[in-house]
C-alpha cells in the first residue's frame, strides 16, 4: 500500500515544486501545475503541466551522460498515489547557490544586456548580433537563485569563483556547457533548437557534482522550432514564453512595471500553453504523452 502525502514531512514549497522528506537520504519532489512568469505565480494553473515536466526531466536524465539525483523509478512504491506521474524520489544533496545557464542564442535578458553593454554576464560578444542570433559558441551565464517574488540576478563567472572557488566554478561551467551541447544535439535531431537552458547542481556525500531539480523542461529552457527559425525576430516557442508574450501584450492590460499582480490567464492561453508543453515532450522524447499518464486508448 502506498503512503499518503501527509505521511511525509513537508520541507519547502517553491514556485512550482513541493519538497518532502522521505528519509535521511532521500526526498520526494512533487511538481505542481503552477506556472510563474516575471516573478509572479499566475492563475489558473496549466493542466498536466506537472506531469509533462516530470516526464521531460526523466527522459533527459536518462539521455544525458551525467550523474543525476534520481533515487528511484517513476512508479517507486514510496510515491503516494495522488502524485504519481508528477513526483520523483531523489537524493538529498547540498545544493549549490547558482542557476547555471547555458546560452547558444541571444534572446531574453541576455539580449537586453548585450544591447546595453555588448556583453552577457561579463562575456564580450561580437558586434552586430540581434534578437535570436546564434552565438559563435555556447556561453555559461550564471545567475543567483531567487525566492518567489524576487528576481534572479545574472552574475559574472568571477562571482561564482568568489563564492565556490576556482576549481568548483570551472567544474560547474564545464558541466553546464557539456550537458547543453548534448541536449542541443538531441533537440536538433528532432527539428528543435535549444536556445538556452538553466541547470541546478548539488553535491552528494562524496562531494561529486550531481545534476538536480528539473532538467531541460519547457519551464527551464527555450525551445524553438527549427523549420521557422529566422534571425532578427522573436521565435515561436514550445515553452512558457507564450504566456510571457500574452502578459506583456495589450490584450492583457498588464505591464511588468505594474505593482498589481498579473490578470488571470484566458482559457485559450491556458490550453495553448498545455498543448505546447505536450508537443515539446512528444517531439523530443518520441513518446506519446498519453503513454506517460496511462490514458492511451
Amino acid at each position: 500500500m502506498r503512503p499518503e502525502l501527509s505521511d511525509y514531512n513537508h520541507l519547502s514549497a517553491g514556485k512550482v515544486r513541493e519538497i518532502y522528506e522521505v528519509d535521511d537520504n532521500t526526498l520526494l519532489m512533487v511538481v505542481s501545475d503552477r506556472i510563474s512568469a516575471y516573478d509572479h505565480l499566475l492563475d489558473p494553473e496549466i493542466p498536466d503541466k506537472g506531469r509533462v515536466l516530470t516526464a521531460m526531466s526523466v527522459f533527459f536524465f536518462d539521455a544525458i551522460d551525467f550523474p543525476n539525483h534520481l533515487a528511484g523509478p517513476v512508479d517507486d512504491p514510496r510515491i503516494p498515489e495522488e502524485v504519481l506521474g508528477r513526483a520523483l524520489i531523489v537524493k538529498k544533496l547540498k545544493m549549490l547557490p547558482f542557476e547555471c545557464v547555458a546560452r547558444g542564442y541571444l534572446t531574453g535578458s541576455g539580449l537586453k544586456e548585450y544591447k546595453s553593454d555588448g556583453t552577457v554576464c561579463g562575456i564580450e560578444l561580437p558586434a552586430g548580433l540581434v534578437e535570436s542570433s546564434k552565438l559563435p559558441e555556447p556561453i555559461f551565464t550564471p545567475a543567483t537563485k531567487a525566492e518567489l517574488g524576487d528576481h534572479d540576478e545574472n552574475v559574472s563567472f568571477d562571482a561564482v569563483v568568489d563564492k565556490l572557488g576556482e576549481t568548483r566554478a570551472n567544474e560547474l561551467r564545464d558541466a553546464t556547457l557539456r550537458i547543453y551541447s548534448q541536449a542541443a544535439a538531441l533537440a536538433e535531431s528532432k527539428g528543435i533548437i535549444l536556445a538556452d537552458t538553466k541547470f541546478e547542481f548539488g553535491l552528494d556525500t562524496d562531494g561529486t557534482l550531481v545534476l538536480a531539480d528539473e532538467v531541460l523542461t519547457p519551464d527551464s529552457s527555450r525551445y524553438w522550432p527549427a523549420d521557422s527559425y529566422e534571425e532578427g525576430k522573436v521565435q515561436p516557442s514550445f515553452d512558457k514564453q507564450y504566456v510571457r508574450n500574452w502578459l506583456t501584450s495589450p490584450k492583457s492590460g498588464w505591464s511588468q512595471d505594474d505593482t498589481t499582480p498579473p490578470p488571470a490567464l484566458p482559457g485559450s492561453v491556458v490550453e495553448a500553453t498545455r498543448e505546447r508543453y505536450i508537443e515539446a515532450y512528444e517531439r523530443l522524447s518520441g513518446e506519446k504523452f498519453c503513454t506517460w499518464v496511462g490514458e492511451c486508448v
